[in-house]
């Protein structure tokens, strides 16, 4: 195990970088205040340091809310403030003080869309998790196929991706008209149930037919999973604790 002053000393931290990235982004980036006692102990617990981007959110970050906050990326966040995003520890389901046990087997969560999309580390090979994608590369569980696909890329790159522009293409045939005043009007633990569902014929013929429904993001991750057991009998595992 390293030492936290071991993990936060380092020559380059990426914060600096990262958050000259997120100034210039052309998609709105809301940096959400931090908890200084949480993001070290989250660091802790990670074994990574403030030169990778991972870090860098953990401990300086309470969290990023993406494109009018359809996305939701896990930081540190100071308890009781306005938006109220989880942190990474809760979603990850860290202990209060450091646990050498822990092990984020399958991955770990580091970011949700509205729909109950999931972005994950990959912790280990396909043999071993279940899910595409090698050791440290980020998979998406998507909520219209209820699988998890392999993105090609590490954290930092992901992280620079998610706020070049690129979710208009990304979500091109997830969205639909005035989905900005939809997602504004969530609350930080919701997300937007669709009916059809976005897996169904009829959702992907006409997706602005579908009525659209604020529930706990909780209750949306419990369906996808348990859809996918029913219908493809596979479970895609850990989707995150909200």
């Amino acid at each position: 195990m390293r030492e936290l002053s071991q993990l936060i000393d380092v020559e380059e931290p990426a914060w600096p970088e990262l958050r000259q990235t997120l100034d210039a982004a052309p998609v709105s980036v809301e940096v959400l205040p931090a908890d200084s006692g949480l993001g070290r102990g989250s660091l802790l617990q990670l074994q990574v340091t403030a030169m990778s981007y991972l870090g860098a959110v953990v401990l300086h970050c309470g969290g990023l809310l993406v494109d009018d906050g359809w996305l939701r990326v896990f930081g540190s966040p100071v308890d009781g403030a306005p938006h109220g995003v989880p942190g990474l520890a809760r979603i990850n389901q860290f202990l209060g003080a450091f646990d050498s046990e822990w092990r984020a087997d399958t991955g770990l969560v580091v970011a949700h869309d509205v729909l109950g999309g999931v972005f994950a580390l990959n912790g280990g090979s396909p043999a071993s998790t279940g899910r595409p994608g090698t050791p440290g590369e980020m998979v998406y569980f998507a909520p219209d196929s209820l699988r998890w696909e392999a993105l090609g890329v590490g954290h930092s790159a992901w992280m620079t991706w998610l706020v070049s522009g690129a979710l208009d293409e990304f979500y091109a045939d997830l969205r639909w008209a005035g989905w900005q005043d939809d997602v504004r009007a969530l609350k930080s633990d919701q997300g937007l149930s669709l009916f059809p569902p976005l897996w169904s014929a009829e959702a992907r013929q006409d997706l602005s037919a579908t009525s659209r429904r604020a529930v706990p993001m909780t209750e949306l991750l419990g369906v996808a999973r348990d859809s996918c057991r029913q219908f493809d009998g596979v479970d895609p595992g850990f989707l995150g604790a909200v």
